[in-house]
C-alpha cells in the first residue's frame, strides 16, 4: 500500500512511496500532526542517486518492524535534498555540530516545532562499527523525549542558537588585492598530489572551483607549475575509472586516491562544471585532448541527460540491479564475446582489462599507459591504433546499451541547468558547434517557459508540475546560464532574461543589514533559521555566483548598482577566502574578474556573416577569463541602448568590426582577428 510520497514527482521521494513507513513530504500537515500529537519528527534526508540513501531504504524503511516503531514514535517526513537545500542545509549544520561528520543519508530528530535534538547519517540494521542499529537508535530518541523532555528541548534551544549563530556568522575581514589572489592561490597549490593530481587525499573529488583558482593564477602571474597542477589532475581524471571511458562523462567521485574506483552516480553538476574547466584548459594550451574530453561529457548529457524538451535531467544512480556499477563492469570474458579475438586483446591491453580485476574481481575500465605504448606493443601506428579504438569503443557501448541502466532522476532542477546551460553556451562558442549552441537555446527557451510562472522562479519540474520556490542558487545560476548564451548568440532577450534575474536577486535575496545574499528569499517559508551558505561545495556557493554574475551584468549593462552588490559581499567575505581558499574558489574567480580591468569586447556586425562570426570565434579562442562580450548588427538602437558598449560602434571599412575597451577606453577598432586577440592578450 502507497504512503503519501506517491503524490509527489521526485524520484527519490517516489522510491520510498511503497516503504510501510507512514511517510510525509515536508509541508504544514505533517507539522501540525507533530504538534497535534506532540511526537517528535524523524526527518530523512537523501537524493535518488545515493548509493547508501538506498541501503538504508531496504535494511530499515522496508523493514516492517522497524517500520512500526517510527510510525508509533514519530512523524515521518521524507526531503530530496535536491529539492530543498533550505532544509538539507539547515539540518547538516545540525548534525555536523552534533557528531562532526555529515553526508547523506542524514536522519535528524526535531521536536514539533522543527528544532533539532538528535541526529546522524545512515544507521545499519544491526550494531556494528561502533555504530548503535536504527533500532536502537529509535527506542532510545522515543524513551528521551517521553521520559526526559527538559534535556530535549535544552539540546535543541542550543542546536538552534548554534544554528543561527552560524548563518549569522561574521568573517574578519582582510584588505583585497592581487596579494589575497596569489596567497589563496598558493595555498591551495600547497596541497596538490604530485603523484595522481588533485587536491588532498582519497576519497578524491574534482573540485572545479579550485582548478579555475589555480589556472586564474597561472593566467594572472605567469606561474607554469600551477597550469601543470590543473593539466596533471585534468589528464589523470580522464584517463582514470572516475571517467566512463566508453559513454563519455564523470562519476562523482573516486574513492581512492588514484582516480579509479568511482562512487559510480553521475551528477549533472559534476559534467556541467568539468565540461567547462576543460574547455578552458583547451582555451589556455590548444592541446585537442582538452577539447575531446569536454566535447565528450557534452555530448553524453546530450545523449543520456536530456529530455525530449531540452531541459537536463538530474542524475543517474550508482546502482543496477541492486548491484553499484555493475553496469559500467567488464569481465574478460564480456569483451571476448562482443568483440574479435584481435579487437579485444587490444580493448583489454588498453582499457586494463584483466582476469583478477580492478574492483570486486571485474573491472573498471581505465588507461593507465599512454596510446602510443600500446600501439607499439602491437605493431601499430598511433593514428592506426586510435581510429581502430573508437570503433572498438562503439561495439562495446552498444553492447552496454543492452543491459539494465541505472535508475535515472528525471527531475530538472533550475541551478544545475543553469550550470549546464553555462557550460554548453560556452562550449559552443569556443568550439564553433551549431549544435551545441542550439542545444543551449532550446534550453534556455525550455528553463524560462517551464521554470517561471507568473513572475516567479521555481526550483524542480518534472511531470509538468514545478516544486518548491527557487533559491539563490536557482537565480544565480541560471543568470550566469544565460548571459553566456546572450555571449554565444548576441540575442537580447537572453541578457534580458538575465537581467531580471539580477533584478530579483538584488531585491527578495540581498540583507542589507547582513550585507549578504540568504539562500532564500525574503518571504520564504520560515523555517528554525534562515539558511546562509557561503561555501563552495560540489556545487559553487550561491552567494558566489551571484557575485560573479552581477559584476559582469553590471559592466555590461552599465549598472553601477550590480557592481556595489558584489563589492559588499566580497569585502564582507574576503577573510574566508584568504582563510579557506578552496571553500571559496568560484569568489575568488570573482574577486580576479574584479582586480583585473576585464576586457570588454563590443563586435559590430551582421550575425550570421563570415566576417562577424570570424571575429567572435577570434574572441573565444585564447583563455582570457576576464572579459565581457557583446554583439549587434550596425545601428540596433534596441541593442545599444541595453548595452551601452555598443552604442556608436561604426563599422570600419564596411566589414564586422571588433571594440577593445578598457573602463570604456577603446583600442583602435580591427577587421582583423589576429588583432582582436593581440588586443585582447596585451
Amino acid at each position: 500500500m502507497a504512503n503519501r510520497l506517491i503524490n509527489e514527482t521526485s524520484p527519490y521521494l517516489l522510491q520510498h512511496a511503497h516503504n510501510p513507513v507512514d511517510w510525509y513530504p515536508w509541508g504544514a500537515e505533517a507539522l501540525r500532526r507533530a504538534k497535534a500529537e506532540d511526537k517528535p519528527i524523524l526527518l530523512s534526508v537523501g537524493y535518488s542517486a545515493c548509493h547508501w540513501c538506498h541501503v538504508m531504504e531496504r535494511e530499515s524503511f522496508e523493514d516492517a518492524a522497524t517500520a512500526a516503531l517510527m510510525n508509533n514514535f514519530f512523524i515521518n517526513i521524507k526531503v530530496d535534498r535536491e529539492e530543498r537545500p533550505d532544509i538539507d542545509t539547515i539540518y547538516m549544520a545540525a548534525v555536523q555540530a552534533m557528531t562532526r561528520r555529515g553526508g547523506w543519508p542524514m536522519t535528524v530528530f526535531l521536536t514539533p516545532e522543527g528544532a533539532p535534538f538528535y541526529g546522524g547519517t545512515y544507521f545499519p540494521p544491526e550494531p556494528r562499527h561502533g555504530l548503535p542499529s536504527f533500532q536502537q537508535v529509535l527506542t532510545s530518541v522515543a524513551e528521551a523525549y517521553r521520559e526526559r523532555r527538559d534535556e530535549v528541548l535544552q539540546s535543541a534551544e542550543q542546536l538552534s542558537t548554534h544554528l543561527n549563530e552560524m548563518m549569522q556568522l561574521e568573517i574578519p575581514q582582510v584588505t583585497i588585492g592581487t596579494r589575497l589572489l596569489h596567497q589563496a592561490a598558493q595555498q591551495q597549490m600547497s596541497q596538490f598530489d604530485q603523484r595522481f593530481g588533485g587536491y588532498g587525499a582519497a576519497p578524491k573529488f574534482p573540485q572545479v572551483m579550485a582548478l579555475e583558482l589555480v589556472l586564474r593564477h597561472w593566467r594572472r602571474t605567469g606561474d607554469e607549475s600551477a597550469l601543470q597542477q590543473v593539466e596533471h589532475t585534468l589528464r589523470s581524471m580522464a584517463k582514470g575509472g572516475i571517467y566512463d571511458q566508453l559513454g563519455g562523462g564523470f562519476a562523482r567521485y573516486s574513492v581512492d586516491a588514484y582516480w579509479l574506483v568511482p562512487h559510480f552516480e553521475k551528477m549533472l553538476y559534476d559534467n556541467a562544471l568539468l565540461a567547462r574547466i576543460y574547455t578552458e584548459v583547451y582555451q589556455a594550451t590548444g592541446d585537442a585532448f582538452y577539447r575531446q574530453i569536454a566535447e565528450e561529457t557534452i555530448d553524453y548529457v546530450l545523449r543520456d541527460m536530456t529530455s525530449a524538451q531540452g531541459g537536463f535531467f538530474a542524475a543517474e544512480d550508482a546502482d543496477s540491479e541492486g548491484e553499484e556499477g555493475r553496469f559500467y563492469v567488464w569481465t574478460p570474458a564480456q569483451i571476448r564475446a562482443t568483440l574479435s579475438a584481435d579487437d579485444a586483446e587490444i580493448a583489454m591491453r588498453y582499457w586494463d582489462v584483466t582476469e583478477r580485476g580492478n574492483f570486486e574481481g571485474q573491472n573498471i575500465l581505465n588507461v593507465p599507459r599512454p596510446l602510443e605504448v600500446v600501439a607499439q606493443e602491437f605493431n601499430l601506428h598511433p593514428e592506426t591504433l586510435q581510429e581502430r579504438l573508437e570503433r572498438i569503443r562503439s561495439q562495446l557501448l552498444a553492447a552496454r546499451g543492452q543491459r539494465v541502466r541505472p535508475g535515472r532522476d528525471e527531475k530538472i532542477l533550475a541551478t544545475w541547468n543553469g550550470l549546464m546551460l553555462r557550460a554548453l553556451a560556452f562550449a559552443a562558442r569556443v568550439f564553433d558547434r551549431a549544435d551545441y549552441r542550439q542545444a543551449a537555446v532550446r534550453n534556455a527557451e525550455f528553463l524560462l517557459h517551464n521554470l517561471s510562472r507568473d513572475g516567479q522562479l521555481y526550483r524542480s519540474f518534472k511531470d509538468g508540475k514545478v516544486t518548491a520556490r527557487a533559491f539563490l542558487e536557482d537565480y544565480a545560476n541560471l543568470a550566469d546560464g544565460l548571459l553566456a548564451l546572450y555571449e554565444a548568440t548576441f540575442d537580447l532577450r537572453w541578457i534580458t532574461a538575465a537581467r531580471d534575474l539580477a533584478d530579483t536577486i538584488t531585491s527578495a535575496f540581498w540583507d542589507a543589514e547582513r550585507r549578504t545574499f540568504y539562500d532564500t528569499a525574503a518571504d520564504h517559508e520560515q523555517l528554525v533559521t534562515r539558511p546562509r551558505d557561503i561555501y563552495d561545495n560540489a556545487t559553487p556557493a550561491g552567494n558566489s555566483v551571484a557575485v560573479d554574475v552581477l559584476l559582469r551584468l553590471g559592466l555590461l549593462l552599465e549598472r553601477p548598482d550590480y557592481g556595489q552588490y558584489a563589492q559588499t559581499v566580497l569585502e564582507d567575505l574576503s577573510g574566508g577566502m584568504a582563510q579557506l581558499p578552496g571553500a571559496f574558489g568560484r569568489l575568488l574567480a570573482a574577486l580576479d574578474f574584479a582586480l583585473a580591468e576585464p576586457r570588454e569586447v563590443a563586435i559590430i556586425g551582421q550575425p550570421d556573416a563570415a566576417d562577424t562570426q570570424a571575429l567572435a570565434q577570434a574572441v573565444f579562442t585564447p583563455y582570457v577569463p576576464n572579459k565581457v562580450v557583446a554583439g549587434s548588427a550596425p545601428n540596433n538602437s534596441a541593442a545599444s541602448t541595453l548595452i551601452p558598449l555598443l552604442a556608436e560602434r561604426p563599422l570600419r571599412d564596411g566589414k564586422a568590426t571588433a571594440y577593445v575597451c578598457i573602463r570604456h577606453a577603446c583600442q583602435a577598432p580591427t577587421n582583423d582577428p589576429a588583432e582582436v586577440q593581440a588586443q585582447l592578450q596585451a
